[in-house]
């Protein structure tokens, strides 16, 4: 039924019925069920049939890989699922398992999408991206440290050359005009002294996502097309690039980059913890290792990735 009206054009119940083979009390049920369980709006007019208020290109495996540079296209195995409980959960179940490097799976509809901390990502369907990719590195677990922020960095690559002008957060996320645009997840597996495998996971907001728990932004907002296959294929190229890299060199030659494209840096910000008192300071640099830099009342000190979050200080 979706498939029939993401193209944003009115479709008539009967020719739905025809075309699926099921009664016009079926389409309509089916109407319902788009609108109560996963919250699109759908027009109905007497005369015309019904339309989805907001139209959305569907991801395909085909489209995606026209866009792939020959590395790239090298490098990664894509799947498209319609609806699955977690991308990364997915990928983590076959790091351990003899998953295949370098598969990519990305989903329309996640149903438990998980984010930094615990927390939800949610994303109305057909506004945004969300994918995993599994990355098997020849370094341990004790050297991959740092490699949020190298995502960071393939993210922030890809989607100013689409026209976004973003910004990091320290460590995962990314900006578009202070609100959050996408947010990056990675879990890790493997042996202290190596081979060790990485599921990155990453959501984007393409269009609005529908109402979520914080200030957001979507690449639409800064006139960027929302062809969600050719922005998905411009960020596998970099990140194929980038953790090529990050596997010969670790995140040492990409620290310029990321500080360059702070959102914070050189500003005052405050590190909130899990547990303890929060710690003021300005943030004034990252290190080899991916920990943030910032100049407190003690001195300068480095903050690790973990259990740490970072607001601007008003």
């Amino acid at each position: 039924m979706l498939r029939h009206l993401s193209d944003g054009r009115f479709h008539s119940g009967e020719d739905i019925a025809q075309a699926l083979g099921c009664s016009r009390t079926l389409v309509w049920q089916a109407v319902r069920t788009i609108e109560s369980e996963l919250g699109l709006t759908v027009f109905s007019v007497r005369g015309q049939g019904y339309k989805l208020a907001q139209p959305f290109g569907w991801l395909d495996v085909a489209a995606i890989r026209a866009g792939l540079s020959p590395a790239a296209a090298e490098a990664f195995t894509l799947a498209v699922a319609e609806r699955t409980d977690s991308t990364n959960s997915q990928l983590m179940a076959r790091a351990g398992n003899g998953g295949l490097h370098g598969l990519v799976l990305a989903c329309e509809l996640q149903t438990a999408g998980r984010g930094r901390l615990g927390r939800r990502w949610q994303a109305r369907l057909g506004s945004g991206l969300t994918f995993s990719l599994l990355w098997r590195f020849e370094r341990g677990l004790a050297e991959l440290a740092g490699l949020s922020l190298a995502i960071g960095v393939a993210l922030g690559r890809a989607l100013r050359t689409l026209g976004a002008p973003v910004e990091l957060k320290w460590p995962n996320d990314v900006l578009l005009e202070g609100r959050k645009l996408a947010g990056i997840l990675i879990e890790v597996s493997g042996d202290a002294l190596g081979p060790a495998a990485a599921v990155v996971g990453i959501g984007l907001n393409v269009a609005d996502p529908g109402a979520v728990d914080q200030p957001v932004a979507a690449l639409e907002q800064a006139g960027v097309a929302p062809d969600r296959n050719r922005v998905l294929s411009a960020m596998l190229n970099e990140l194929e690039r980038v953790l090529s890299d990050f596997d010969r060199d670790g995140f040492a030659p990409l620290r310029d980059e990321w500080w360059r494209l702070c959102a914070h840096r050189d500003a005052p910000v405050r590190l909130s913890f899990s547990h303890g008192e929060p710690v003021d300071g300005v943030a004034c640099g990252v290190a080899e290792n991916g920990a943030l830099l910032a100049q407190t009342a003690q001195g300068t000190r480095s903050f690790h990735i973990g259990e740490v979050s970072l607001r601007e200080r008003q």
